[in-house]
């Protein structure tokens, strides 16, 4: 404690440490920003001036949109594409309402079998099924091949439900009574008293399944016979490991070079989450934090 009572974290600190601080923070927003904009200036760079670098480049001496094009004209990237936007519209509009409505009734404290119920869906959080048991589910319900796959076996993710639990917990109960009293069932409670006021929160869970529906690739790999159904994350796994040739996936007229195009495959690839996240980010510290602190 200092002098004036307040902790110490809670004082300004010295000349000093501000100093160390900013190095400190420099160095890791380089770290972070380097890499990134070594992939986008690649895919950004000429086929000569790529192969005059050793296949990196960190500033292009003449731009080129030729790996975008030769990856958009209608191949597997493409494709690819619209599949995993698809899924993850679906897949997080799903969830979310599945979600929403097992919080809800998990939140309210004497809902009939509540107790129970939320110790099985707890138990999956702590043994989890194995990848053999999911893919004989998979198999024995006939999703195998089907967009569904993606989506139905992981339709509830039991850790935003407890976030999500514990943000309805942290609703004042006199608000939920005052409905009662006007009239009001538990779903009309839901829709007009619980939803407007949980909005951080559904923002928060909606980006975390967004993003997980996104990056699900290794699935595909299981699930999906049929190459031409795989997701981009799937699709850039085998592109960026060496799985994929230029032709397959550029077509035969490319242009570009091997390096630019996957380079253009990560950009296109992370893009769509890079442009949700700035539009989400003030709902994270109150969404989550309050959801955790009743958990």
């Amino acid at each position: 404690m200092s002098v004036t009572g307040a902790p110490a974290w809670m004082g300004r600190p010295s000349p000093a440490v501000r100093v160390v601080k900013a190095a400190a923070l420099t160095v890791v927003v380089l770290l972070v920003i380097f890499p990134l904009w070594t992939v986008l200036a690649t895919s950004l760079a000429a086929p000569e001036n790529v192969i005059a670098n050793g296949g990196w480049v960190i500033w292009p001496e003449r731009f080129s949109f030729d790996a975008y094009a030769d990856i958009l004209q209608g191949g597997i990237i493409t494709r690819a594409l619209m599949v995993s936007a698809g899924v993850t519209v679906i897949g997080t509009a799903l969830s979310l309402v599945c979600t929403i409505g097992l919080a809800y009734t998990l939140s309210r404290p004497k809902v009939y079998g509540g107790k129970p119920m939320l110790l099985l869906v707890l138990f999956t959080f702590l043994f989890p099924p194995g990848m053999v048991p999911l893919f004989l589910v998979v198999q024995s319900t006939g999703l195998v091949d089907q967009y569904a796959a993606l989506i139905l076996p992981f339709l509830i993710n039991v850790f935003n439900l407890v976030v999500m639990r514990g943000f309805f917990q942290s609703i004042p109960q006199e608000l939920l009574d005052a409905a009662r009293m006007d009239g009001a069932g538990e779903l009309a409670i839901l829709r007009k008293v619980v939803l407007p006021l949980s909005k951080a929160v559904i923002a928060v869970i909606g980006l975390f399944y967004a993003v997980a529906y996104w990056n699900r690739f290794f699935e595909a790999i299981i699930y999906f016979n049929d190459q031409t159904k795989w997701p981009i994350g799937t699709v850039l796994r085998q592109y960026v490991t060496g799985g994929a040739s230029l032709s397959e996936t550029a077509g035969e007229m490319a242009t570009a070079s091997p390096q630019s195009v996957q380079m253009a495959v990560v950009i296109l690839a992370t893009l769509p989450i890079v442009c949700v996240y700035p539009f989400l980010q003030r709902y994270f510290a109150k969404g989550v934090l309050t959801g955790a602190l009743k958990a």
